[in-house]
């Protein structure tokens, strides 16, 4: 399953004008910048970052917990993970910026789960931090029980700070948020086996392991690089695909000058990301839990860890895209802490979303960058070459390949030569036989084209060998490439259709479900997209005047005071 295309963007992710024009006798300062329909507040943020003082980077090892309550009475056990939250007093840009969060792998079915897993972070400040962890029992489809709350308060930092020893130290569970379930089955296994209760704990250590690198205003995380796969359990029609949305850890800091704010391009959408009104609570609300059934964690979700900046980290990249087959085009958002969430795009694809890019960043005000991406794989040009009438085979020069060898991208623009690739390069997986082609065609967020070298770079950095360009969406060879990309999904890519309005427990199709996909089959690849009955009620909370299409055009007819007469004859 994908998400629609920039081409069948819903509602929110295309802007409408529909405000009334300010009267133009109205008078303006001239210090202050008049904001009009066709340059609406948000985008690209040139605000730098503050000036701060040098900061340390710590290591923070969460080792294992003891004695938590059995979450699951089927199984006597837990699921549990770590949620945990970094602060710490660095000035920040907005105070919108998102703090630095982590979430560990699930340890399924244990009361005693151990994770080993290392987060690096740098920049915090000599002030000291707030590091609190939230401890969950993993429990989809229904929601996650809390199991309680750790929170490590530490006020001053240097390099000599001992920290809490070599071997760490052991932090007692708050229980008052935790689930009450829970822990009443843990009170209950204590009294019939005459056991004395036990707190549960966290076994946590932090260790200084430096100065930081500038920019000393930016707390960012450097590591461990890792990957998760979610593959979410959406009611749908499949034909040998399975839907995934990835997320890839990239080693920070991003670079500064990739900060961009949601665009408030209709009232809506601000009212949206503050939760300001019933209309925004309910659509802020709504996209939260849409972000949270795309990135589900389950027992089905894959995770791992890889080199930073290393040919493995291309390679792992590469997988998760499926290198170049199917001519697959993908959503993405690049956060400020470098996470990278992207999703297969398309739309062929009949998904309730009302913001693609929205739910990506789990309506962050602020981000990094967004856009889509393809890969395409590139064959080293033969010194012979000979005329190639077939237009359906065309190359993309690669005028930037970050080698120096002239090459060339399948199906791309040039219609002078054709090159035949040998059979090594169509089954190779090594990354400098492939091309990253990355722009920014965001509606939310409208990422400017003066950042795309700044994350061409960054992203270079991150996937060596890996050829990357960055493109503006605007840009004519890259339209045509896009173009071309979707001929190439038409040729190889499986036709899938996918419905997301049902519950996730749900094991069975509805006759309105059937309908739905039969109408989808119909559908070619022109035909807008077809809008389930929830996606017009939260189109109707969005615009409310949307209530007439929930009324069937003969009674809009027979309730028009003109043709009253007509309905009597």
């Amino acid at each position: 399953m994908a998400l629609p295309s920039a081409a069948s963007e819903h509602y929110l992710e295309q802007p409408t004008y529909d405000d009334p024009p300010e009267d133009s006798s109205r008078e303006q300062s001239q210090n202050e910048p008049q904001e009009n329909d066709d340059n609406p507040p948000g985008g690209f943020d040139p605000t730098p970052l503050p000036d701060a003082p040098p900061g340390y980077t710590i290591k923070i090892t969460f080792h294992k917990a003891i004695n938590l309550p059995v979450a699951d009475i089927q199984t006597v056990s837990a699921d549990p993970y770590i949620h945990a939250t970094l602060t710490a007093d660095v000035p920040k840009r907005h105070p919108e910026d998102p703090p630095l969060t982590r979430r560990t792998r699930t340890i399924h079915h244990s009361l005693e789960p151990v994770w080993e897993e290392d987060w690096i972070v740098a920049n915090v400040p000599t002030t000291g931090f707030v590091l609190k962890c939230r401890l969950y029992d993993e429990d989809w489809p229904d929601h996650d029980d809390r199991l309680g709350n750790v929170t490590i308060k530490v006020d001053h930092l240097d390099e000599d700070w001992p920290g809490f020893g070599l071997d760490g130290k052991f932090f007692e569970v708050r229980k008052r948020s935790g689930s009450k379930r829970a822990y009443f089955h843990k009170g209950i296994e204590a009294l019939m086996n005459g056991l004395k209760w036990t707190t549960p704990q966290i076994h946590i250590s932090v260790n200084v392991l430096g100065l930081s690198d500038p920019p000393h205003a930016q707390m960012c995380t450097l590591g461990p690089t890792y990957w998760v796969k979610h593959f979410s359990p959406m009611i749908g029609r499949l034909t040998e695909s399975s839907f995934q949305a990835n997320e890839i850890q990239l080693a920070g800091p991003v670079p500064p000058k990739l900060y961009h704010r949601y665009v408030e391009f209709r009232p809506i959408i601000g009212k949206m990301f503050s939760q300001k009104g019933f209309r925004g609570h309910i659509l802020n609300k709504v996209l939260h839990k849409q972000h949270r059934r795309i990135y589900n964690f389950d027992s089905s979700t894959q995770y791992g860890i890889f080199a930073e900046r290393s040919r493995e980290a291309s390679v792992q990249f590469l997988k998760m895209a499926h290198y170049a087959e199917g001519g697959r085009i993908f959503t993405y958002v690049l956060t400020l802490d470098g996470l990278l969430r992207f999703t297969e795009t398309g739309k062929e694809f009949g998904i309730d979303l009302l913001s693609k890019h929205t739910m990506h960043s789990d309506v962050a005000t602020y981000i990094a960058c967004s856009g889509e991406f393809f890969i395409r794989r590139i064959s080293k040009r033969h010194r012979h070459h000979h005329p190639h009438t077939d237009s359906s085979s065309h190359h993309y020069n690669d005028q930037e390949s970050g080698n120096g060898e002239s090459s060339t991208c399948e199906n791309g623009f040039d219609h002078e030569t054709h090159d035949h690739p040998s059979a090594s390069s169509e089954t190779s997986r090594d990354p400098e036989d492939y091309k990253l082609i990355i722009d920014n065609d965001s509606g939310t967020y409208r990422p400017d084209k003066c950042v795309l070298p700044d994350l061409q770079a960054f992203l270079q950095g991150q996937f060596p060998g890996l050829h990357i360009r960055a493109l503006d969406c605007g840009d004519e060879e890259h339209q045509k490439a896009k173009k071309e990309q979707l001929e190439i999904k038409k040729k190889e890519g499986a036709k899938v259709r996918m419905v997301l309005n049902r519950s996730p427990s749900s094991s069975s199709f509805s006759s309105d479900d059937e309908s739905r996909l039969g109408d989808l089959d119909a559908m070619d690849d022109d035909t807008p997209r077809y809008k389930s009955k929830k996606e017009r009620v939260f189109e109707m909370v969005e615009d409310p005047s949307t209530w007439r299409d929930w009324v069937p055009a003969t009674l809009r007819l027979k309730t028009r005071p003109g043709n009253a007469k007509n309905t009597h004859q």
